[in-house]
């Protein structure tokens, strides 16, 4: 029995080796086929390559650019053909379009010299577009490859300039933006408040004008009240004794120009009637004497 079990064991783990050894033989096989379709597929786009580069030579940008397409489509690890179509757009000045395939190419590259000049041209892409920022970190990248390299220096100096440049004329951008807006705040708070005021100093007219039409009106009402009590007074019986007093008042007798005084009339005869006794005592003084005196008067 134990020997039964035995061979049963043995069998199973035959059948298992065999079992492991078949997938490792098909494992191996989808390797070489794979890497087969690779290679295949490498070699048909270095193929697409070489006909973008002779239409290059021939001018031929459509066909150079579909070429190119091709041959990444067929290989995207393919950094070179990434990096001759981001070449071929800057040269035709899509910058737009050459920045991405230059990033592309640098991503995708194992060789640092390809990655330095990939990066260093995507710099170049973006200071034509004058997009500074990412232009400064492009050229970081491509001296990050090759810290050797004056020229990728020095584009990385001007585009910090540019950038600083940019940021302070942002700046100033904005605060003219503020004073601007600062100053239309304060016209419009100064419209409202002109408003305002135009506003309380017609309803201040408005309100005296009104008080004055109502004076004038008061004013008339009141002269028309006084109008018809003259009115009504004139139209009363007048009282007969006034009436009376009055025409006797018109009747006495006014002094005439040139005439005496009733007064002045009284004087003067009690004037002469002294004279006239004092001539009368004269004359009685005289005939005391017994002589005769004419008498005569003096007026």
């Amino acid at each position: 029995m134990k020997r039964k079990i035995t061979m049963q064991i043995k069998h199973n783990h035959i059948r298992f080796i065999q079992h492991v050894m078949m997938l490792v033989i098909l494992l191996f096989s989808g390797m070489v086929s794979a890497q087969e379709n690779t290679k295949k597929a490498q070699k048909q786009a270095r193929g697409y390559s070489a006909e973008a580069q002779e239409s290059l030579a021939e001018n031929d940008f459509a066909q150079a650019e579909a070429n190119y397409r091709k041959a990444i489509s067929k290989d995207p690890d393919n950094a070179v053909a990434k990096y001759n179509l981001g070449n071929l757009y800057y040269s035709k000045d899509k910058e737009m379009e050459s920045a991405p395939r230059l990033k592309q190419a640098g991503d995708a590259s194992k060789s640092k010299a390809l990655k330095h000049k990939a990066f260093h041209n995507q710099g170049n892409a973006y200071m034509k577009q004058k997009n500074y920022e990412p232009a400064v970190e492009a050229f970081k990248n491509a001296l990050r490859n090759n810290p050797q390299d004056d020229q990728t220096r020095y584009n990385l100096a001007l585009a910090k300039k540019m950038l600083e440049k940019e940021q302070q004329e942002q700046d100033q951008d904005q605060d003219k933006d503020k004073d601007q807006n600062q100053d239309e705040q304060d016209q419009q708070n100064k419209d409202q408040k002109e408003d305002g005021d135009n506003k309380k100093e017609e309803g201040e007219n408005k309100e005296k004008g009104d008080e004055g039409d109502q004076k004038d009106k008061q004013d008339k009402s009141d002269k028309e009240e006084e109008k018809e009590g003259d009115e009504k007074k004139e139209e009363q019986p007048k009282d007969p004794s006034e009436e009376k007093g009055e025409d006797s008042k018109e009747q006495q007798p006014q002094q005439a120009e040139g005439k005496l005084s009733p007064q002045q009339i009284k004087n003067l005869l009690e004037a002469m009637e002294n004279q006239e006794k004092e001539i009368q005592d004269k004359i009685n003084a005289k005939k005391a004497k017994g002589k005769k005196v004419r008498t005569e008067k003096d007026w």
